[in-house]
């Protein structure tokens, strides 16, 4: 189509022509089918999920082969496994057992800050990895107890049950948290929820772990320092007042010593590790050989009679079941519900976070509802064999990348050798002094603040780090729960900002093409004469911002025809350029209509352009397309100018 030729030619016959077209156009539009219901949308949702090979048509999976294909979809295993070959398995068997070297002692640790006995986070370390083999779809992701998740647990569940005082109701609480975390977390897989997890924007996110990283570092200082008594506050202010208090009291320098010691040998394989991959090896082995080591040193010498703090009691055995300590009936169950909703976020945050950056370095695919799936069911499942809330770990999954891992067969691996631990070797750890433990899950934290991260946010979008400076500010001053709370109503806000004030453009042509973009943007573009296109830049035409959009459009309006008074003539028409808008509710609507009114009192034609299926649906619905005439309804721009120039050549034919 060329309109500089249509606005010049005068023939009769060629306008005729070019409005053709466009009327027929305009009937594939309006005469499209109703959409979907929502509930149907849902259900069909629900349906890819368990059924992912269902499809319609000629091409529907025979009826024998969906239970086939619903236990390949709920266990991925059983379709990968049948390609795996022997010599995978040497590469998974090395990479398992460097896992479980670094798993170990780290599992320890976390347990540790999550305020349970040691031996749970060992247990975490054993059932959720199997369960998350054979259900989940990621070949490097590394599951089990985590640091900020620790940190959730041990500051959210301590203002619900004291772990001091009744460290059996405490625990009770923590696996009834980790069985609402799993429900929740297997109820966003199934109902294709993972929207759900973007409520923690990126940034946001990046605020909220690097400021729990600098908590969880603090709370080491208990360990590190040889503290006995420590505040339960995560604050760095109330962290820092127990740290003074406790120094002019008893502690014990000797912790100090043993730990940064041990730290600092920590921090020297990790950076050899990074200068050769070759010796990727040395520090995934190098928290063992640290726990190993302290242990020997401390028993040799009796260290633990001069002061040095040590694990003592530490149960063995396989996981025992705790079916019977869950409790959806005592006062709590309402404040387990929540924070098990709010570890649920965090903790599939993180995991998808890790499996995709993983998955995208191999080159495959991640489904993240399947992944919520089976999170979902390793955590309800975990909460029954004596075990917390587990995710995937970004430290632990890098280590078992780089050892070369094939498969989850890894996982399995990992699985087994802690298993062996807790069944022959959990006597050996009675000596194992707490300030390793704090050096090894200091060493694990660097990694977790990205302040290059933080510089690409300011760099790229102010707003954003302001919410990334909120969410840390909050963790850090505040508490777990305000930061998260923080950052959650910061990107809430940033939304209904951005919503309730969405931009409109207005438009023009791209010379030699037929191409309308943003004035503001290609200044090269020139506006038609007599006609003025605007497009609405939402998503939603709605309650929030119908009145918003519909006055700045009639501002557009004003301006324009003062343009055009005072150049060219009048204008004659306004285009409404709706194909962003993917929805529009009743109060949309009846914006649409007092602009109609209004633009017709003005003396000017209102054309629409592209509205979506469920606009064009709802627009039907309320007849509005009768009020406006289905003429001025249009499949794309070019065929509204088309109409338009065929308006303006009638009416000079009339002069």
């Amino acid at each position: 189509m060329e309109l500089q030729q249509l606005d010049m030619d005068g023939g009769g016959a060629a306008i005729t022509t070019a409005a053709g077209a466009p009327s027929e156009r305009s009937k594939w539009l309006l005469n499209s089918p109703d959409p979907p219901a929502p509930w149907r949308e849902m259900l069909r949702s629900m349906k890819e999920t368990v059924f992912p090979g269902r499809r319609k048509g000629k091409q529907q999976v025979p009826r024998t082969n969906r239970a086939l294909l619903f236990m390949q979809a709920l266990f991925p295993i059983l379709k990968w496994g049948k390609h795996y070959k022997a010599s995978m398995f040497k590469n998974d068997l090395l990479a398992g057992l460097t896992l479980a070297s670094l798993c170990i002692p780290q599992s320890i640790g976390y347990a540790n800050l999550a305020k349970m006995d040691p031996q749970y986070g060992l247990y975490t370390s054993v059932v959720p990895p199997l369960i998350y083999a054979v259900m989940g779809s990621s070949r490097e992701i590394a599951i089990g107890p985590v640091a900020v998740v620790s940190l959730l647990l041990s500051a959210m569940v301590s203002k619900v049950v004291d772990p001091t005082s009744d460290a059996a109701a405490y625990r009770r609480t923590v696996f009834t948290v980790t069985f609402f975390t799993g429900f929740f977390q297997g109820l966003f897989g199934l109902f294709r929820l993972g929207f759900l997890v973007d409520f923690l924007s990126h940034a946001a996110l990046v605020g909220f772990i690097s400021g729990a990283a600098i908590v969880i570092g603090l709370q080491q200082l208990k360990g590190l320092l040889g503290i006995s008594h420590f505040t339960s506050k995560t604050d760095v202010l109330s962290v820092f007042s127990a740290v003074l208090k406790a120094l002019h009291h008893q502690w014990y320098p000797l912790n100090s010593v043993l730990g940064c010691s041990f730290l600092i040998f920590i921090l020297i394989t990790r950076f050899l590790g990074q200068r050769n991959k070759k010796l990727f090896w040395l520090p995934a082995m190098a928290p063992l050989l640290s726990a190993v080591l302290s242990t020997l040193i401390v028993y040799l010498t009796e260290a633990d009679k001069h002061g040095i703090k040590i694990v003592k009691h530490f149960k063995g055995g396989l996981n025992p079941i705790s079916v019977h300590q869950l409790n959806f009936a005592g006062p709590h169950v309402g404040e387990a519900a929540k924070i098990g909703l709010i570890c649920a976020l965090i903790a599939l945050t993180e995991a998808i976070a890790v499996g995709r950056s993983f998955a995208s370095m191999k080159g495959y695919h991640l489904d993240g509802n399947k992944e919520m799936v089976a999170m979902g069911f390793m955590n309800i499942i975990g909460s029954l064999t004596s075990c917390y809330t587990a995710t995937g770990s970004f430290s632990r999954t890098a280590v078992n990348y780089s050892a070369g891992c094939e498969t989850v067969i890894s996982n399995i691996v990992m699985a087994i050798t802690v298993l062996i631990c807790l069944l022959f070797f959990t006597k050996l750890l009675y000596y194992t002094p707490l300030a390793i433990l704090a050096s090894i899950i200091l060493s694990a934290l660097p990694g977790l603040i990205d302040l290059n991260e933080a510089y690409n946010i300011w760099k790229v979008d102010k707003l954003d780090f302001m919410v990334c400076l909120g969410a840390f500010f909050g963790v850090l001053f505040g508490s777990v729960e305000i930061g998260l709370l923080v950052a959650v109503v910061m990107s809430f806000g940033k939304i209904i900002v951005s919503s309730i004030k969405p931009s409109t453009e207005v438009l023009g042509i791209l010379p030699g093409t037929d191409l309308f973009c943003n004035i503001l943007q290609y200044p090269m573009a020139n506006k038609l004469p007599g006609i003025l296109i605007t497009r609405i830049n939402s998503g939603t035409f709605c309650f929030a911002n119908a009145s918003f959009i519909r006055e700045r459009i009639l501002r557009c309006v004003t301006d324009e025809n003062n343009i055009e008074e005072s150049t060219k003539g009048r204008l004659q028409m306004l285009i409404l350029d709706m194909t962003n808008v993917m929805n529009i509710d009743t109060s949309g609507i009846h914006a649409l209509e007092e602009l109609h009114k209004k633009v017709r009192a003005r003396g000017l034609e209102l054309a629409m352009v592209n509205p979506r299926w469920q606009v064009v649906t709802k627009m039907k619905a309320s007849k509005f397309t009768e009020k406006i005439g289905a003429g001025w309804i249009f499949l794309s721009i070019s065929d509204a100018v088309d109409a338009s120039i065929h308006l303006k050549m009638n009416g000079l034919n009339t002069c």
